[in-house]
């Protein structure tokens, strides 16, 4: 039986379609990358925040920074993987050593169209069971194990000495990793 070429086999054209792939740069060369990228007319994003810098001389000055340090996003068809890890400052794509893992179409397209620059900024990520210590508030320097995060973050106090844990509610800007 003669299979038609001219009809794309499933898997081919699955990697003809476009997506979203997360590219790790070299340390703090985020925009060239993007800048070259741009210059390549390859489709990107680099999400940035507006935060003030403070300079060793005293002055300081609003500066755009990446969201997420090290990476840069690329829209583009797998096969156009090689013309990426061409542009100088590119390390590498974000999956296996075979082949780059797509990221959710749906999550960059929210960051594209739903990022406020000038309210968001990067937040160290904090999963369940980890040890954080409480920043701000009466209860500043305090030591807990996150339980649960929905509007806010749970988090478990424990008393040692009296063997005894209360859990509260606190907001993810009040806290930081344990050991930081």
């Amino acid at each position: 039986m003669l299979k038609n070429s001219s009809i794309p086999s499933q898997a081919s054209s699955l990697s003809l379609a476009r997506h979203w792939f997360a590219v790790y740069t070299t340390c703090r060369h985020e925009k060239r990358v993007a800048r070259n990228l741009e210059q390549r007319q390859i489709e990107h994003f680099l999400p940035i925040y507006r935060t003030q810098h403070t300079w060793k001389d005293g002055t300081r000055a609003m500066v755009d920074l990446p969201l997420f340090p090290g990476y840069v996003f690329v829209h583009i068809d797998l096969h156009d993987r090689i013309g990426v890890l061409e542009v100088p400052g590119v390390v590498s794509m974000i999956g296996t050593a075979k082949q780059p893992a797509p990221l959710p179409d749906l999550e960059v397209e929210a960051l594209r169209t739903g990022l406020d620059a000038t309210k968001a900024e990067p937040h160290p990520l904090l999963a369940v069971g980890q040890r954080v210590r409480i920043t701000r508030g009466a209860l500043s320097g305090v030591e807990g194990i996150v339980v649960r995060k929905k509007s806010g973050l749970q988090v478990v106090l424990t008393l040692s000495l009296l063997m005894q844990s209360i859990a509260i509610e606190v907001s993810g800007d009040d806290v930081e990793l344990a050991g930081t």
